[in-house]
C-alpha cells in the first residue's frame, strides 16, 4: 500500500480536507469554501487544485498516494454516480470518474457523507474494534450510516442508512424536509425537539423555565432536563422514545455490535444514551437487546476519516 491518502468531506459551506498517512494519522487538515455557483461546477476542480497544492507543499508525489475518498451530501451509487445533490447544485454525474480525471487517473472512492462518517467512527472512533455498526447523527436533521462487515451498506439506490426518514407518526400534519410527514427527523433532531417544545409550551400553561428563554435550543432543553424541569424532561423522554423505538426496528434487520450516537445533540452526553436505551431495550428483538450504545468520538473529522478509510481497505 502506498504511504498516503486523502479524505474529503464535502459540505454545503466548506469542504473539509485531510491529508493522511496510511495508518490513519493526519499529515494536515484544512478547509476550502464550497463554491456552489453555476451548479457547483467549481467544487471538484477546487478540490483537485487544493490536493496538488498540499502535495507540492509536503514534497510528495502523486505516485505515493493510494487514493482519494470523498463524502458527498446526497445519495451515491457504488459506481460513484451521485443521484443529485440539491444543496450543492449537482445533478446526476459520476464523482469518482470526474475527480479522478482531474488528477491524472488516481483512484477515487465516493460515498454518502453520513455513511462515510459512520465508517470513520467504525474505524477509529466510537465503533472502533467492531465490524458491524449503526451510527445515528443528531443535528439539524437525523442522519445515519450502517456498516456491515466493516463496509458501508449503501443499498441499491445509495439511500441506505437514511434513518431520519423512518415513519414514526402517521398522524403528523407537518411536512418533513423530505416531503413526507411523521419522519423520525421531525422529533429526534435538534430542530425536532425544539419544534416539539414550541408545540408543548403552546398547548399547556405548565410552569417551565423554557418559557423564560427568548429562543429555546436543544441544549437548553437537555440542560433543564438534567436540572429536573418537568417539561424539559418530558421532551427528552419523547425524543428518547422515538429514537429508541426506531433503533430497535433497525437492529432487528442489521443486528449491529454497537450503535454510535453523534451530532450536536450527542453533546448532551449520558442522559441522551440512558433515555434512548430506556425505550430501546423493551422495543428490541430479544437477541438484540444487549446491543451496546456509545457516543461518537471523532466530531467533525469523522467524514474525513471515513473517506480515507474507503481507499485504504
Amino acid at each position: 500500500m502506498k504511504p498516503y491518502a486523502f479524505g474529503i468531506d464535502i459540505g454545503g459551506t466548506t469542504v473539509k480536507c485531510g491529508f493522511f498517512n496510511n495508518d490513519g494519522t493526519f499529515v494536515e487538515k484544512w478547509e476550502i469554501p464550497t463554491r456552489k455557483e453555476n451548479k457547483g461546477e467549481r467544487i471538484l476542480p477546487d478540490i483537485a487544485d487544493s490536493i496538488r497544492e498540499k502535495l507540492a507543499k509536503h514534497g510528495v508525489s502523486m505516485d505515493d498516494v493510494e487514493g482519494i475518498g470523498v463524502g458527498v451530501p446526497g445519495p451515491v451509487l457504488d459506481d460513484g454516480v451521485v443521484n443529485g445533490c440539491v444543496n450543492l447544485g449537482w445533478g446526476v454525474f459520476n464523482v469518482k470518474e470526474t475527480l479522478s480525471g482531474l488528477l491524472g487517473g488516481i483512484r477515487v472512492s465516493a460515498g454518502n457523507d453520513a455513511n462515510v462518517a459512520a465508517l470513520g467512527e467504525q474505524w477509529l472512533g466510537g465503533g472502533k474494534g467492531f465490524s458491524n455498526v449503526v451510527m445515528v447523527t443528531l443535528g439539524t436533521g437525523v442522519g445515519g450510516g450502517i456498516i456491515v462487515g466493516g463496509r458501508i451498506l449503501a443499498g441499491a439506490h445509495g439511500a441506505g442508512g437514511e434513518i431520519g426518514h423512518i415513519l414514526m407518526n402517521e398522524n403528523e400534519t407537518e411536512c418533513c424536509g423530505c416531503g413526507k410527514k411523521g419522519c423520525l427527523e421531525q422529533y429526534a433532531s435538534a430542530t425536532g425537539i425544539v419544534r416539539m417544545a414550541k408545540i408543548t409550551l403552546s398547548d399547556n400553561e405548565k410552569p417551565s423555565k423554557l418559557r423564560s428563554l427568548a429562543e429555546v435550543t436543544s441544549k437548553d432543553i437537555f440542560d433543564l432536563a438534567k436540572a429536573g424541569d418537568e417539561t424539559a424532561v418530558e421532551l427528552v423522554e419523547k425524543l428518547g422514545k422515538m429514537l429508541g423505538t426506531a433503533l430497535a426496528h433497525i437492529t432487528c434487520v442489521v443486528d449491529p455490535d454497537v450503535i454510535v450516537v453523534g451530532g450536536g445533540v450527542s453533546k448532551a452526553g449520558q442522559i441522551l444514551i440512558d433515555t434512548i436505551q430506556k425505550y430501546y431495550v423493551p422495543a428490541a428483538f430479544h437477541a438484540c437487546r444487549a446491543t451496546q450504545f456509545k457516543l461518537a468520538e471523532l466530531g467533525n473529522d469523522a467524514g474525513m476519516y471515513g473517506a480515507v478509510r474507503m481507499v485504504l481497505y
